[in-house]
């Protein structure tokens, strides 16, 4: 008795014939292709992204900062509350304070952050001068990015559905980074 073949789409017949988008050939699985791919993809978007908010900030008028120091300010200026530097670490996992705290330096000479001392505590807060650059930071996002976007409900739905995935292997990575670790 033989197996009866199930017929193929044209667009899984292309699939298969199609070796995976990849950055390093040699690192493929073939246990999942697809992480590979995935990897690859995540270097691109993330330099594109990286490259965006730098010239988007550029672009509000505050010219000369870092992906990373652009991050920061975003995140301090987050629900109008104090941040501790611990906290904006945790939030935006990045383990090394330093990088963090040399941000934070860099936008307090700038006039954008302000520190307050409480007892041993610092915290961090936008100041007006940076909350007007995040302001303008957001029409210019909304200008250039989110009208190119042109989403609508089911984009917006694999959009969510993506970040959803991106925190879900988010964690696979910093448990495979602890088990790398210890070894």
């Amino acid at each position: 008795m033989t197996k009866k073949s199930v017929p193929q789409s044209p667009a899984a017949r292309v699939a298969a014939q199609t070796p995976p988008i990849v950055s390093s050939a040699h690192l493929v699985s073939p246990r999942s292709a697809e992480m590979s791919e995935f990897e690859f993809g995540l270097i691109v978007a993330g330099n594109a992204f990286h490259r965006w908010v730098a010239h988007c900030m550029s672009a509000a008028g505050l010219k000369d900062l870092t992906p990373l120091d652009v991050l920061v300010l975003h995140h301090v200026t987050h629900r109008a509350r104090d941040k501790r530097l611990s906290d904006i670490c945790f939030i935006m996992n990045v383990e090394d304070t330093h990088l963090i705290n040399y941000s934070l330096k860099k936008l307090q000479n700038l006039a954008v952050v302000a520190s307050r001392k409480s007892g041993k505590e610092v915290t961090y807060a936008a100041t007006d001068l940076g909350r007007s650059y995040v302001a303008r930071y957001r029409e210019i996002r909304e200008s250039c990015l989110i009208n190119a976007l042109n989403a609508d409900d089911a984009l917006n739905r694999d959009i969510g559905e993506l970040a959803r995935l991106l925190r879900l292997l988010s964690g696979i990575y910093d448990q495979a980074a602890r088990s790398a670790a210890s070894l």
